[in-house]
């Protein structure tokens, strides 16, 4: 197995509440491999997903990706890296279809003018490959819990993420939607996806 993702001597302290998130942390997961970052909450799992995912700035440490050295500054430079993450909050447009929000940005259009049938497709092929089926045209407004991660995990996997981070997923989900991610989370790791699955002791 190759090392996806090393992370050394990463820490932040937020001054305005004088709290340290992270001292020192070194964090290394292969590619393929699911791993779980546990703790109580407030123990920094989040802040440090957050550094490697481009929304919060270190205060010093360094980033690897597939061994090279990499700045992340911006969410856009981790989806180039291949990173996704799907946030305990969802952030989807609820008046939007299921193709519309997982191509929001990339949608297929001839003189700006939107090709629909094109990007119900692509959402089609996409959910097949990877064993997630949807209804593109379905308005996500009123979807259940399960299904709206489930297209969040599309958007990432659409921008060809390869390590994908996964915020307290189970929180929000019943037993049966549980069942169901991790059967998601083992096809993915199947693939050589490297899953990070944030929760709580």
């Amino acid at each position: 197995m190759t090392t996806a993702l090393e992370m050394k001597g990463v820490t932040k302290y937020f001054a305005s509440s004088d709290v340290l998130a992270d001292d020192h942390v070194d964090f290394s997961v292969e590619a393929g491999e699911v791993h779980a970052l546990v703790g109580e909450n407030g123990a920094g799992k989040t802040t440090f997903m957050n550094i490697l995912y481009g929304l919060v700035k270190p205060d010093s440490g360094e980033i690897f990706i597939s061994g090279k050295k990499e700045i992340i500054g911006h969410p856009n430079d981790a989806i180039r890296l291949g990173i996704g993450m799907v946030h305990q909050h969802f952030k989807l447009v609820p008046s939007f279809t299921i193709a519309q929000n997982i191509m929001l940005g990339m949608e297929p259009n001839t003189l700006g003018v939107l090709r629909q049938r094109d990007e119900n497709e692509d959402v089609r092929r996409l959910a097949d490959e990877f064993g997630l089926p949807v209804n593109p045209k379905a308005v996500v407004r009123g979807l259940p819990v399960g299904m709206q991660q489930r297209i969040e995990i599309l958007k990432s996997l659409r921008r060809n993420a390869r390590i994908l981070i996964l915020d307290e997923p189970t929180a929000v989900l019943t037993p049966q939607e549980v069942g169901e991610l991790v059967g998601v989370v083992r096809g993915l790791a199947r693939r050589g996806c490297t899953v990070i699955f944030i929760t709580h002791s």
